[in-house]
């Protein structure tokens, strides 16, 4: 298995904790040479372990935060299910 090197300069923020403690983090790391991004994944208690994630720039992150901001996510989700439901009759 290839060794991944990696390093978190901050965690921002955790938005989920499992009862495994595998915390769903948003943080500011570099992986191998590259410069630091904006990663969310999920990583072990001791951060030697993570799940597959997603790596955003700074411009990626901004453009995220703008359609959150600009949705009804609840209404979003509602209506999806609302719809997922329908189908199944």
């Amino acid at each position: 298995m290839a060794v991944i090197n990696f390093e978190i300069f901050k965690v921002i923020g955790t938005l989920s904790e499992d009862k495994d403690g595998w915390k769903k983090q948003l943080t500011c790391t570099s992986w191998g040479k590259y410069n630091p991004k904006f990663d969310l994944r999920a990583w072990d208690s001791e951060y030697t372990s993570m799940k597959k994630g997603i790596t955003l720039s700074l411009e990626e992150l901004i453009a995220l935060r703008d359609i959150l901001n600009e949705s009804d996510l609840e209404a979003i989700l509602a209506e999806a299910i609302e719809e997922k439901q329908a189908s199944k009759e």
